[in-house]
């Protein structure tokens, strides 16, 4: 696949919030699932510029978020519900991780990702990342379990 990285624009951004919904447990991920996380979504200024549509010709597939701190870059990422769960993940993924190490050049790479979500955790371990602790956030009106992963991208 030859995926295509660009800044998200708001009509993209009110699209996925309005359009993108996960089935099941994975609901989870929807935008609109919370309320605070939708509002900074929503809002440029507290969005910031650091979202990017990924596109493959003219379908979008899903998005990246880079938050580059010190070194190291955050990031968050979701794949366009209908394309989850048939083995297009970790392609999607490495491409990710791909723009990150080119754009940015950090050290390392981190993500979170709820502990409940098996799917994803196989797929980051696959593309290299590690498991580091565990921790609480609250979220979605309750308080749920998360792991933090890095990637070393200078050992890489």
């Amino acid at each position: 696949m030859n995926f295509i990285f660009s800044k998200m624009s708001q009509q993209q951004v009110e699209n996925i919030a309005s359009n993108w919904h996960y089935e099941d447990e994975y609901s989870f991920y929807d935008v609109d699932a919370d309320e605070e996380d939708l509002i900074e979504f929503l809002d440029p200024k507290q969005r910031e510029d650091i979202y990017y549509i990924v596109r493959e010709e003219d379908e979008e597939i899903g998005f990246f978020s880079f938050d580059c701190k010190a070194g190291a870059v955050d990031i968050g990422l979701g794949m366009k519900p209908e394309l989850t769960g048939r083995g297009l993940g970790l392609e999607f993924f490495k491409a990710g991780l791909k723009f990150a190490i080119s754009q940015f050049t950090p050290n390392e790479i981190t993500l979170s990702v709820a502990i409940f979500n098996d799917r994803a955790i196989k797929v980051y371990k696959k593309a290299g990342f590690e498991p580091g602790e565990i921790f609480m956030q609250d979220t979605n009106g309750s308080r749920f379990e998360f792991l933090k992963m890095k990637y070393d991208c200078v050992s890489k």
